[in-house]
């Protein structure tokens, strides 16, 4: 009973905090009920919050199905207050579209108020994995914006599909194979065919290749998403979008990395010389391209090294 207290008392703290430390969001109408919160393309900072990434909601008529809940608490409160600006409905799903920190560390104050949260099954193990590190280098970037943020796993989990049927909206949760991170998944409302795409899209800023990404399960992801045929794409980074858009800026990307690499590896090329004789100047339009392509090419070439 202390140690419910203790904890009730904490987070009636945070509950009162004020705004001042919260990065402010406004809701982007996408279709009839749907919402994106569109973040920073740039990388995370103390302004930002850590919120350099894309997140949403689907207003029902029974309540609220969030899509990502921010990196931090303080974040996911703005979210639920821009939210509140929208609708009285209560938050009643959050959905975890990956194990990437800007999806899942705001669960905290979502599963606080009563959220259930849902994920992938693959997404747990990463989220496991790294959820400390991340926690630690977003207290390094937002220090005290930070406070309150814990690892907040998600309680449900998915195989493949499910489908919530809520209040007259019918969303589909879609596990492909992975990707930017091993639990990647997609949202998908054919009703107004608008696909929330997780970090499987990235459009206007580069993509990044992570180490734990793959390159080869993330295009297999992408093809099985572009089968969809969404009208609107509402990507894990940049603008909401087209389908077309969505293949240049990633689908193209990566099948420049993989194609280039596969070549370099069968003609026996050290990392070093495979890096340097790609030539990626056709994507130096995207955000970032001098920070992230470097690394891009030399984690797809490990990667394919061993496949």
């Amino acid at each position: 009973m202390k140690y419910k207290t203790h904890w009730l008392v904490f987070f009636t703290a945070l509950w009162s905090w004020g705004t001042a430390y919260a990065v402010t969001l406004s809701a982007l109408p996408v279709a009839k009920n749907v919402y994106a919160f569109i973040g920073d393309t740039g990388m995370r900072t103390y302004q930002n919050e850590g919120m350099n990434a894309n997140s949403g909601f689907i207003v029902t008529d029974d309540g609220v199905v969030v899509i990502d809940s921010g990196p931090a608490w303080q974040v996911a409160k703005e979210i639920h207050r821009a939210i509140k600006k929208v609708t009285r409905q209560p938050v009643k799903y959050v959905i975890n579209t990956g194990g990437q920190d800007h999806r899942w560390l705001g669960n905290g104050y979502f599963k606080y108020i009563g959220a259930e949260i849902i994920a992938a099954r693959p997404a747990l193990a990463d989220m496991q994995e790294r959820g400390d590190m991340q926690l630690q280098a977003l207290r390094q970037t937002i220090r005290k914006k930070a406070a309150g943020t814990r690892p907040v796993y998600p309680g449900r989990f998915f195989d493949r599909t499910e489908i919530l049927r809520l209040g007259g909206q019918e969303i589909h949760l879609l596990y492909f194979h992975g990707g930017h991170t091993p639990g990647d998944s997609v949202v998908w409302l054919p009703q107004q065919g608008v696909l929330f795409s997780g970090d499987l899209v990235y459009v206007d800023r580069m993509l990044g290749v992570l180490p734990v990404s793959s390159t080869r399960d993330w295009l297999a992801s992408f093809a099985e998403m572009e089968k969809l045929e969404p009208g609107l794409i509402v990507p894990g980074h940049g603008q909401v979008c087209d389908l077309a858009t969505a293949r240049r800026d990633t689908r193209d990307y990566l099948a420049l990395l993989r194609g280039h690499m596969k070549l370099a590896l069968d003609q026996g090329m050290d990392l070093q010389t495979a890096i340097t004789s790609l030539d990626q100047s056709a994507f130096r339009y995207l955000q970032h391209y001098e920070l992230l392509s470097g690394g891009n090419a030399s984690r797809t070439y490990l990667e394919m090294e061993t496949e």
